[in-house]
């Protein structure tokens, strides 16, 4: 994508409003632009983020068994009165009524929904387990939100649903989940350390929040040191075998970690020299809550002697655009964002020092279509504007790599490689730049 072409309207100046880096970042790097209170729309730079961010977390879902739908955004009241959360939710839900005074809402979350959907469509433990998923906008009026799309009111969210026979079976779902969440935010470059957690309005009494330690976050935590020191990469895991996926639960719950709610000074096992107490930013938390919605909802199955059953259920979230804010959270350095490459909306910038220069456009244009015909997405700045200012406009978006052609470089052959995280600086041979990152 030409630079020049392209929809990004940046700001000089940090906005009066932003309270946090990632606030401030992506409205100066012209990735959001607020609605209303809490509500944004994503302009096309923080788009291909948001949609990075969110496949990776699809091919971590699929990967580990779980299938893909979508649920309506708009349920219906009755859902919930079922399940008795209606009026236990609280002000959060943003209640409304139809042409025809039926009473509705704009889901915060779908243990209802899903649960109606199973509950008419298996009737035998032989179509059990399943895990189901889908990737959608919710609403939750928040009373205050703030830090831009880390405390939003509508906010993209990965939720899934598993069912199973018996507590065992629900057990194994749950530990899956924890697995595939560990896998998901590795994948990002996110330390995200699993917690001990209160399980709110969703209920239950088995919940990790998914937290990653920042001083701007929102939860109060509390983490044995040694749990920096853990190995977050992990390998391809076969999700069938209970054993393979208990061990790495295990190993991810072996050290004290938990947040505000949940610790307990008198009771905490870690000595105070070894005990970080810090703030983090939840990402994602899991729920284990057994036949919480079933048993009112009627999701029964018959078992193996023909007896009913009610569904064994846990719920698994994901705060898709809340991570993007988090990312940029733990990627960031005074002069802009600095994506992992993994998310990054372009892998590299191509910077035209002198667009006046015909040398240099001409080297610069081919340069970019050799890219482009590698498969590989490039931001192009072919603008006509100041070198420095093109260095700060790469900077702060945070693209991993960036390649500048000027007329110096240019007439020994040359192309100057800048890696963004490092600030590092290398010469290549004009010839050799595709072939470095086609690779």
């Amino acid at each position: 994508m030409r630079l020049s072409q392209y929809f990004l309207p940046l700001l000089r100046e940090n906005p009066s409003e932003a309270q946090i880096v990632s606030h401030r970042l992506m409205l100066r790097a012209g990735m959001i632009r607020q609605s209303s209170a809490g509500i944004y729309s994503w302009l096309p730079l923080g788009f291909r983020v948001l949609k990075r961010v969110e496949q990776i977390v699809r091919e971590e879902q699929d990967r580990s068994g779980a299938q893909e739908i979508l649920m309506p955004t708009i349920q219906p009241a009755e859902l919930w009165r079922e399940s008795g959360r209606y009026d236990d939710y609280g002000k959060e839900m943003l209640r409304i009524k139809d042409r025809h005074d039926r009473e509705m809402l704009y889901g915060p979350t779908n243990e209802e929904q899903v649960t109606e959907i199973v509950g008419a469509s298996i009737k035998s433990y032989r179509d059990l387990p399943k895990n189901l998923y889908h990737i959608q906008w919710k609403f939750r009026d928040e009373v205050r939100p703030r830090f831009g799309v880390m405390r939003g009111r509508e906010f993209l969210m990965k939720d899934n649903y598993s069912f199973d026979l018996d507590a065992a079976g629900a057990k194994h779902s749950y530990n899956k989940m924890f697995v595939a969440y560990l896998r998901t935010f590795a994948r990002m470059g996110l330390k995200a350390i699993p917690m001990r957690a209160d399980t709110g309005p969703i209920g239950g009494d088995l919940s990790h929040e998914f937290i990653i330690l920042a001083e701007t976050g929102e939860s109060e935590v509390y983490v044995d040191r040694d749990f920096l020191d853990l190995n977050f990469e992990n390998p391809d895991v076969d999700y069938d075998d209970e054993q393979i996926v208990q061990t790495i639960v295990d190993y991810f719950t072996s050290l004290y970690a938990a947040t505000g709610e949940i610790h307990k000074p008198e009771a905490c096992p870690v000595p105070p020299e070894r005990l970080i107490a810090t703030r983090g930013i939840e990402v994602g938390q899991t729920f284990y809550f057994g036949t919480k919605y079933s048993v009112p909802m009627g999701a029964v199955v018959a078992g193996p002697n023909g007896e009913e059953v009610p569904l064994e259920m846990g719920s698994y979230g994901i705060g898709v655009s809340r991570l993007v804010g988090a990312l940029i959270e733990a990627n960031h350095d005074d002069n802009g964002i600095i994506w992992p490459e993994s998310v990054a909306p372009f892998r590299l910038g191509l910077i035209n020092l002198r667009p006046a220069d015909d040398k240099c456009s001409a080297a610069a244009d081919d340069l970019y279509g050799k890219l482009r015909n590698a498969g590989i997405d490039v931001l192009y700045d072919d603008r006509d504007d100041s070198p420095g200012a093109k260095f700060a406009a790469m900077d702060l978006i945070g693209l991993p790599d960036q390649l500048i052609i000027g007329p110096r470089g240019l007439a020994a052959g040359n192309i100057e490689w800048k890696h963004r995280r490092d600030g590092a600086r290398q010469d290549l041979p004009l010839d050799t730049a595709v072939g470095r990152f086609a690779a």
